[in-house]
């Protein structure tokens, strides 16, 4: 199953409003994936297949194994749902 990591500043309110939504549409596309939330600084040492993030938190990300995908508005569910189909 793949690991989808949503990543924010402080891992508490951005990514948490995103994680939810992004389990919304993963249901909705008949998917299945582990969601999960954190900040920055956990996300470098966290396993994941894709991370999702604000594009200035993303470029903090460009070494990570992931695919990291930086989001220029985090609420946008019809480019999160793109990213989704793509990835998943």
């Amino acid at each position: 199953m793949k690991k989808v990591l949503i990543v924010c500043g402080n891992g508490l309110g951005s990514s948490f409003i995103v994680e939810m939504n992004v389990k919304k549409i993963i249901k909705e596309l008949g998917k299945e994936a582990e969601v999960g939330h954190c900040d920055l600084t956990s996300a470098k040492s966290e396993q994941a297949d894709l991370i999702l993030a604000a594009q200035d938190i993303a470029d903090h990300l460009s070494s990570h194994s992931a695919k990291v995908v930086g989001l220029t508005n985090l609420l946008d569910n019809a480019k999160i749902k793109d990213v989704l189909i793509e990835n998943l």
